[in-house]
């Protein structure tokens, strides 16, 4: 099995992150969209990560269909999502609201970066997404009192959120304090300290 892409992608990040945890032995091949879009275009025509290449040759795209078929592999006893029912939607919408958290946070690289005719009005409007994203997964996570999002046990939820919100703050240090978005923040930070998040990171890197 082989995992395409970089660790500063939050979204190759939460896959590389559930695989050890499932103990799912994989290959890492840190290509970049940029740098080695020849590399990743035969697996994946979008030319995006992560890319997960099965020992079967059979490629799968996208984080959220990757996940969903490392579930499936890890078993019920061991799946990090309830298998059906309001929470497995409720942990679905956590993780639906980081990606596009994360999605809006590279849409903002992206402007910033690559175009030289910045559009003020995307900018803001991209901000503005990212703000109001951060206010309801704060007020959610905040009305849980439980050590993880949805319980005693990390799952799909708090690795996205984690990941998400670590490339948000790298990549745009500007919209955070000390003071905005504190549950989420700590929640975050807390997941930073587990041992598998330390060992699959990456600093980010902004193409050039």
């Amino acid at each position: 099995m082989i995992l395409i892409g970089q660790y500063d992608s939050p979204f190759v990040r939460r896959v590389a992150i559930a695989l050890k945890l499932y103990d799912i032995a994989y290959e890492h091949r840190p290509w970049s969209v940029f740098g080695d879009a020849d590399k990743i275009a035969p697996f994946n025509p979008l030319i995006r990560v992560p890319t997960l290449v099965l020992d079967s040759g059979d490629v799968l795209i996208e984080s959220t269909m990757i996940l969903d078929y490392l579930d499936e592999q890890a078993g019920a006893a061991r799946v990090m999502i309830a298998p059906d029912g309001p929470l497995r939607r409720e942990a679905l919408k956590v993780c639906a609201l980081a990606t596009g958290l994360a999605d809006k946070a590279v849409a903002l690289v992206y402007e910033r970066v690559l175009h030289k005719e910045r559009s003020q009005k995307w900018l803001d409007r991209c901000t503005g997404q990212v703000e109001r994203v951060l206010n309801a997964l704060e007020a959610d996570r905040a009305a849980r009192a439980t050590p993880y999002w949805f319980g005693d046990a990390i799952g799909h939820a708090d690795i996205t959120v984690a990941c998400a919100l670590r490339f948000a703050r790298e990549a745009h240090p500007e919209l955070f304090s000390s003071t905005r978005w504190p549950t989420l923040i700590g929640h975050s930070d807390r997941c930073e300290t587990l041992p598998v998040f330390r060992a699959i990171v990456q600093p980010f890197n902004p193409p050039k």
